[in-house]
């Protein structure tokens, strides 16, 4: 607060909708979301974890390769009741089976550490671009993007766990199909049948079969699964909306209580998990028409190798272990080829996911580079704050006021009013470097530290001493002058529960709030300072006191306030009201 220096600011479109942001280049926003946490200063770790995840990946399907050819002989054993064989091949399977499990478990371990680091990493990239530039304020007055919490907690989870799993499950892919393809060419041998008279040979014709299998089925999939991309992004909008419902409501208990609210308040959240719940349906038949298409093509996957390997068998042209190892073979090309079949509703899932965060990347970028609004001069010359030209815009384009002139001396006492709406709040918002629609010449001191207290004053969750030093990171003060702070401003009941964590927002009522504020003030001892109807919550017996506090103890600081109450006149030294004109904007004029 103390920092009154601004980046300028420009109006921001809505969110792209899903078919909007469907239109990106997959593998491009891939990149950009994944690729530079590996040339990240954490990269010395996390590139040799990735080699190892992809290693212990090539190590499972070199098992895989092995284990077929163990198949192969052990069938060959059972089919030859050759006894001796068949127990020598049950030790070398113990053995396999032990290495599988070996496998796994170091690989899920690696995986897992590495998804960790990696969530660390983009999570606090995240948090740092949101909260820089005060890009977090743009996108709500913007309202450019929704959900933003949910989209650093929950999207970028199921970024990193899709993207490993899916990622990690193509290279099997691959290699299994590199593996196998050979052995199911050498195995399957060549197929010859007759067209008229005529002899037709298909070299490795299991191998043709795996591969119109997997094509017809993929693109069968696809058609049947497409409709989950948008029915998922969709899903994390109105799941974070209903969170968010849920929220608001537990944080303004006490007001719904007071108003007798619970009716509205389940009408609206009933209404929110309604959406949620007909996505949900929507979701849930796309899903279960896609399962019932993947369990008849996995199911129809086992039995066709053996049908169409069959007559070589029959013809002893092969042994039992070579149509097993065949059967086995077709399984893995098979598999592989199907990726996109066996994994499409994770697909969705995962590229509905990239969607929003590429939405919120956009968002966050255009709320960090906003190139017009009022500007904000640091002179080491100043010795006032002192606004010439300033006008007043609704991020809607309306104005609010226009060519707004004002100086401010230290140790002023100076009480704004006007009418609710006509932009008293906005012009705080201006002086304090947030406001980014409009445009006009604001000079500060260099050096100066400004202190705002809006009505509803910030509390955040920690201890009472953080609570009252915030936002000075680097205050000196010790717990007895802060609680000294305390009972000067009437709260000598928190001077001892200095170390006490709790939810202050929901312990202090609002007038013990706005005097903590005032405590805040006491402590941090600003320049200037600003109090948007600050005492509002307060008698006006309280509210005095804390107007004589103020100007005792910090009698050089100049205090600017935004009131309604005749009451706060005595602790001003000059009044000046916002006016509307006959054109609805308004002037900040004399107060009679």
């Amino acid at each position: 607060m103390s920092d009154m220096s601004f980046t300028p600011a420009r109006p921001l479109r809505l969110e792209p909708t899903a078919g909007e942001t469907a239109q990106g280049s997959f593998l491009g926003d891939l990149w950009r979301l994944c690729v530079p946490y590996f040339k990240s200063p954490d990269r010395w770790i996390a590139i040799p974890l990735l080699v190892l995840v992809i290693t212990f990946n090539f190590s499972g399907v070199f098992l895989s390769v092995v284990y077929n050819e163990w198949n192969g002989r052990f069938f060959n054993s059972l089919e030859k009741k050759d006894q001796a064989s068949f127990f020598r091949e049950m030790s070398i399977f113990s053995v396999l089976a032990t290495l599988f499990i070996l496998n796994a478990t170091v690989r899920t371990f690696t995986n897992r550490y590495l998804q960790l680091r990696w969530r660390r990493w983009l999570t606090k990239k995240y948090l740092t671009r949101w909260l820089s530039g005060r890009a977090y304020y743009h996108l709500e007055i913007a309202r450019s993007a929704d959900n933003p919490d949910q989209r650093i907690a929950e999207d970028i989870r199921l970024l990193l766990s899709s993207t490993m799993l899916l990622s990690m499950g193509f290279l099997s892919a691959v290699l299994t199909l590199v593996s196998f393809l050979a052995i199911l060419w050498t195995l399957s041998g060549p197929y010859t049948f007759s067209i008229a008279g005529s002899e037709i040979t298909i070299p490795g014709y299991m191998v043709w079969a795996a591969f119109l299998y997997a094509l017809l089925g993929t693109l069968i999939a696809h058609f049947v699964g497409r409709p989950l991309i948008g029915l998922n992004f969709r899903k994390q909008r109105l799941e974070a909306n209903f969170r968010f419902g849920l929220v608001r409501t537990r944080e303004n208990s006490e007001a719904i209580a007071l108003y007798a609210g619970e009716g509205q308040e389940t009408e609206g959240l009933t209404e929110s998990f309604t959406q949620v719940l007909a996505n949900y349906w929507k979701t849930l038949m796309a899903e279960l028409r896609l399962s019932v298409y993947s369990v008849a093509y996995d199911q129809a996957a086992v039995i066709f190798p053996f049908i169409v390997a069959s007559p070589r068998y029959f013809a002893a042209a092969i042994t039992l272990g070579t149509l097993m190892q065949i059967s086995q073979a077709f399984s893995q090309v098979q598999s592989a080829l199907s990726f996109f079949v066996t994994n499409y509703a994770d697909l969705a899932e995962w590229r509905a996911v990239i969607n929003r965060l590429r939405g919120f990347d956009v968002a966050v970028d255009a709320a960090m580079h906003m190139p017009e609004g009022p500007t904000i001069e640091k002179s080491a010359s100043a010795t006032d704050v002192s606004i010439s030209g300033l006008d007043l815009v609704l991020p809607s384009g309306r104005h609010l006021a226009d060519n707004v002139e004002l100086r401010i001396r230290r140790g002023d006492r100076l009480l704004i009013g006007g009418l609710s709406g006509a932009g008293k709040s906005t012009f705080f918002r201006a002086i304090s470097g947030i406001w980014p629609y409009g445009k006009g010449r604001i000079v500060v001191p260099a050096g100066a530290r400004s202190l705002f207290l809006p009505q509803r004053p910030y509390m955040p969750i920690g201890t009472l001493r953080d609570v009252v030093v915030y936002p000075d990171t680097e205050s000196t003060a010790d717990d007895g002058v802060i609680a000294v702070a305390l009972r000067d401003v009437q709260l000598a009941g928190l001077a001892d529960n200095l170390d006490e964590h709790a939810h202050w927002a929901n312990r202090l009522s609002g007038g013990e709030q706005q005097r903590l504020a005032a405590a805040r003030a006491l402590l941090y001892k600003p320049d200037y300072l600003f109090l948007d109807e600050a005492s509002a919550s307060l008698d006006e017996t309280a509210e005095a006191h804390i107007y004589q506090l103020l100007r005792e103890r910090l009698p050089n600081t100049a205090i600017v306030s935004i009131g309604h109450r005749a009451s706060l006149r005595q602790w001003h030294e000059r009044q000046l009201e916002f006016a509307p004109g006959a054109d609805g904007r308004s002037a900040l004029v004399a107060s009679s």
